[in-house]
């Protein structure tokens, strides 16, 4: 049986090969994170089931490659298998969705009448967006999310070494590498100010200016997500959200937090987006996820703080009202949070097939 790996697929998929990936998982699971511009068919059972005729309603151009999809790469290879016998050039995807999770891609973003970079590094499958912002010779990471390597390769790439690394709150969904990067790049670790972290790092506060030659970003303190979620600014046009804010909804004040807690933090949140809100209108919104699968064309996931506004009407309401609306709406918690937030808290990474299954779903960290 011929298989494909995850670096390969993705390599296919962001040169924009003429290729079929094919779901074949329940609907539901589907619905939970994706593999963008995939085909659908619900035929998981059948194919576990070794009908034969369980993709008899596939029809596909006999000449281009068909991936299989699965959760976890097992189911898919019967599929691939079927397909094969159809006389279809058939690969299973190794390892499934879960494999997926940390496959990614990337858009470039011009900030107007500078020579500042931004790279948007997106874990398409997750929804996961993290930053690589560089000039000259230089470059900062804002929420590493994927295996160091991947910014190092990126910033070589560009003449930058990566100086420093920069989280904007404990994440809940995802394990952070930026310890990681920062022990194996030699640039300083920059986290917002708290108790919750048992290694070391240089804290950042309320209205701190970080900056260097070329490259110059501002700290506003956002709690409401978590207590010390932090946003960054950089030159004073484009905003580094985190969880904080996104295009159409704002981070859940829950996670890790009792009825009382959920409550206080979702009054903090209103103060935060607000604070926010007195930015200029055509500030540029960079958020830390994206809930849809991330497509391999090249478009940033951004919008503009006017636009948000337009989408996201819970601000307008009174501050009682606010939080009533936000807690009445949290969505479920992401699987194994507890787990990653103690990994996040500690800076340790575990072993890699622990990686996969703690990560393992699309991220639900936004309210909308």
């Amino acid at each position: 049986m011929r298989t494909i790996d995850t670096e390969t697929l993705r390599a296919w998929l962001e040169e924009d090969r003429p290729i079929t990936v094919l779901d074949i998982r329940p609907l539901a699971e589907r619905a939970e994170w994706a593999i963008p511009g995939s085909l659908h068919l619900d035929t998981y059972e059948a194919l576990k089931a070794h009908d034969p005729e369980a993709l008899s309603s596939l029809a596909v151009p006999p000449d281009r490659p068909v991936v299989t999809v699965c959760g976890a790469g097992k189911t898919s290879q019967i599929a691939a298998e079927q397909l094969a016998a159809r006389g279809l050039q058939a690969y299973s995807l190794e390892g499934g969705m879960k494999a997926w999770s940390v496959a990614w891609n990337t858009a470039e973003i011009a900030v107007a009448g500078s020579a500042v970079q931004v790279i948007q590094v997106r874990r398409t499958g997750k929804g996961c967006l993290s930053y690589l912002i560089g000039a000259d010779n230089e470059a900062f990471v804002i929420d590493a999310a994927l295996d160091p390597q991947v910014y190092l390769d990126l910033a070589r790439k560009h003449g930058w070494q990566v100086t420093s690394v920069f989280d904007t709150h404990i994440h809940a969904d995802h394990l952070s590498r930026s310890r990681q990067l920062a022990e194996r790049s030699g640039a300083t670790l920059v986290l917002p100010d708290q108790q919750r972290v048992s290694f070391h790092f240089r804290a950042i506060h309320d209205g701190d200016l970080f900056e260097t030659h070329r490259l110059r970003l501002s700290a506003l303190q956002t709690p409401g997500h978590t207590q010390e979620s932090t946003c960054y600014l950089l030159d004073g046009q484009v905003l580094f959200t985190g969880d904080t804010l996104f295009p159409t909804g704002v981070g859940r004040p829950d996670l890790g937090a009792d009825k009382r807690q959920a409550q206080a933090r979702a009054s903090q949140l209103y103060h935060s987006l607000h604070k926010l809100f007195a930015l200029p209108a055509s500030t540029l919104i960079l958020p830390g996820h994206t809930s849809q699968p991330v497509p391999f064309d090249g478009i940033p996931i951004a919008t503009t703080l006017a636009e948000v506004k337009e989408q996201v009407k819970s601000i307008y309401a009174s501050h009682d009202q606010f939080v009533q609306t936000i807690l009445s709406r949290i969505p479920p918690p992401p699987p194994h949070y507890e787990q990653i937030v103690q990994f996040n808290e500690t800076g340790l990474q575990p072993e890699s097939n622990v990686v996969i299954d703690l990560e393992a779903g699309g991220n639900r960290c936004a309210i909308s």
